[in-house]
């Protein structure tokens, strides 16, 4: 799917200044008009022709039509270049911002995985950082009720790797899958690079923001979201085996599919590895294009071939 998003789009009312360009070009053309027909010697026209020119009958003054359209044209593409194009297709990119985002509520606890699902979650994700290439650039999110940022975008590796390494369980009652999605798009919102978060949960959203909202509000950011749902079918104990929490695959998958992302079950640490791997390596994403600078020269190239026109063809004789 490709979309053309404008980052300052308030610089788009400055279209209703095309309208008054073409009355203007029209107004000044007519008063050239007047002051040709003014000056014309119509005596030397009609010997030399044989016809009759006067006031009432006068049509072979140009209109100048060519040149309005290149104006009207520069003038489009120059708006256009200040409200801040931006292209987005789905395609391959050599360039991400990645967002790892993982579930520290309790029900990570649960023991399916040893020795329980979050270490799981904590030794891939670790993994996968330090097996990306340098200058890519990592942020960490963790939730529970609510969201926290434990890690801002940064190429530095380490740091990513000692921010996932350090997540605890959150006394945050509940888990915000919600939450965690618009957390992670806005830390990628700085750049305009493709734009990835990978998403480790159980799938079970009980508090806070409702998924739909987080889901639209990521396609509308471009985010691509990979979920990667822990846990057995079985489900695992945890809190002294008093409660019992199962894999919540349909929100997770819902997920993915509406934000163009894929979605991934790990029964087991190597399912959760191969997760990682494939999204590492995953050909489809969101990419943008800023189209600003193409605009501003297209601009000006016109500038030019209308400066060219009206010095030579067009150009209007005293």
């Amino acid at each position: 799917m490709i979309t053309l998003i404008f980052t300052n789009p308030f610089y788009l009312w400055l279209l209703v200044s095309i309208p008054f360009l073409i009355i203007t070009h029209f107004f000044i053309l007519r008063y050239l008009k007047r002051r040709a027909i003014k000056f014309a010697n119509f005596e030397a026209i009609k010997r030399v022709t044989g016809t009759k020119f006067d006031l009432k009958n006068v049509r072979a003054i140009s209109k100048n039509r060519a040149i309005l359209v290149i104006r009207v044209f520069v003038l489009l593409f120059l708006i256009f270049s200040i409200a801040g194009p931006i292209l987005w297709y789905s395609g391959q990119s050599s360039e991400f911002d990645f967002v790892i985002a993982i579930d520290a509520s309790s029900s990570m606890l649960a023991d399916d995985f040893m020795p329980y699902r979050l270490d799981a979650a904590r030794k891939a994700s670790s993994l996968f950082v330090e097996s990306l290439k340098a200058r890519t650039r990592v942020g960490v999110v963790s939730f529970a009720g609510t969201s926290f940022v434990e890690q801002d975008l940064t190429d530095n590796l380490k740091n990513a790797e000692d921010a996932i390494n350090s997540i605890r369980i959150k006394r945050a009652g509940g888990t915000d899958i919600g939450s965690a999605i618009t957390t992670s798009s806005n830390i990628l919102l700085r750049e305009e690079k493709a734009r990835v978060i990978i998403l480790l949960t159980d799938g079970q959203s009980t508090v806070g923001m409702p998924v739909y909202e987080a889901i639209e509000y990521a396609n509308k950011n471009h985010v691509t979201v990979n979920t990667i749902g822990i846990g057995t079918e079985e489900g695992g104990t945890f809190i002294k085996g008093d409660l019992l929490s199962k894999l919540d695959e349909p929100t997770l998958i819902e997920i993915a599919q509406k934000t163009g992302g894929k979605y991934y079950k790990a029964e087991n640490e190597e399912e959760l590895a191969m997760a990682f791997d494939d999204i590492s390596s995953s050909a489809e994403e969101k990419i943008p294009i800023d189209l600003s600078m193409g605009f501003m020269m297209i601009s000006l190239a016109l500038l030019f071939v209308e400066w060219g026109m009206i010095n030579t063809k067009y150009r209007t004789l005293p």
